[in-house]
């Protein structure tokens, strides 16, 4: 690769997806990377490691600061996986330094930080991408070009289900004793925007998506997921609701305030109800359109039709062919 066709990258934030992201964009021959960052002193090693092994050398640099990262001037772009109340300051600030952006999903924390990040992609003249890797697996595909080709008609309504509860990702569920940091976290900078709260061991590290102070939930991880593939299906993707209403079921006791279980009902522009739930086993997990003549389903490792034979169908040249 010329130097001048490599794109020079760093990543922000190795907790949890930051790394295989990473690694992904080490197997393109086209990337250098050149610089990782995080405020935790191990997952900063873990990191740099990574990357020297790749390149059988020592040059990777280590940065706790962002600020000093997008300083450094030779950057391309960087890959973001960070808390999602970090997301809009540390991708703004990124594009402003001249930066295309890999961001992990939920694009942000609020509705209106998302805007503030669309603003920004658009007066920096950069290119954006949030991982939707779904998009790229057969049976989300071809559910949703059956879908957009009318196999089952006009759709009275689309159900997505998502996962419910809290999972304990970091194994510290219920280690909520009130401690000082360890010596290899910058605490108060990772709390950074957020109200602050003081540290234990289950508020951090992946654990910290249970918060809405820090994430939000189930619902949060997965809408960009499953909504996203309704979306798709219905050629809704430059659009919202005109009308939403929800209701959840919120912890009582404890550190986390995420709902446990949600219902949420959300009408288009063309008449069409999405309902999205979590918890409601009348919901099947996944994507589901319910047309005039039947209805398409698909999940992760799941794809079924009624009538049965429609899975199998063959899109024509002349009709809607999506990317």
């Amino acid at each position: 690769v010329l130097p001048s066709d490599r794109i020079v990258m760093a990543g922000i934030g190795y907790g949890m997806q930051g790394v295989p992201n990473m690694r992904a964009f080490l197997e393109k021959n086209e990337v250098q990377w050149v610089a990782v960052c995080d405020l935790d002193d191990g997952h900063l090693a873990e990191a740099r490691d990574i990357v020297n092994q790749a390149y059988g050398n020592k040059d990777c640099a280590t940065y706790k600061d962002f600020r000093r990262l997008f300083a450094r001037g030779d950057l391309d772009a960087v890959s973001i996986a960070v808390p999602d109340h970090w997301h809009a300051i540390l991708s703004i600030t990124a594009l402003r330094a001249g930066l295309d952006v890999y961001g992990e999903k939920p694009f942000t924390h609020s509705l209106r930080e998302g805007r503030a990040l669309c603003n920004a992609v658009k007066r920096y003249g950069r290119v954006w991408q949030t991982g939707s890797w779904q998009r790229s697996q057969n049976n989300f595909h071809r559910a949703c070009e059956l879908v957009r080709n009318g196999r089952v008609g006009k759709i009275q309504r689309v159900e997505v289900g998502l996962p419910s509860g809290h999972y304990d990702f970091a194994r510290t569920f219920g280690q909520e004793k009130i401690e000082a940091p360890p010596q290899e976290l910058d605490y108060e900078t990772w709390i950074g925007p957020a109200p602050y709260a003081p540290y234990c061991k289950a508020r951090v590290h992946m654990n910290w998506r249970w918060n809405m102070d820090f994430g939000g939930g189930q619902l949060m991880d997965w809408v960009g997921h499953h909504l996203d593939i309704a979306h798709w299906g219905l050629g809704l993707e430059n659009t919202g609701p005109v009308e939403v209403w929800g209701r959840g079921d919120f912890p009582t006791a404890g550190i986390y305030s995420s709902p446990t279980r949600y219902w949420v009902e959300a009408v288009y522009a063309d008449g069409t109800p999405i309902i999205l739930a979590g918890g409601y086993p009348e919901i099947q997990s996944g994507t589901k359109w319910i047309g005039e003549y039947g209805w398409i389903w698909v999940d992760r490792g799941g794809f079924e039709s009624e009538p049965a034979y429609l899975v199998n169908e063959v899109i024509g040249p002349n009709e809607i062919r999506l990317y």
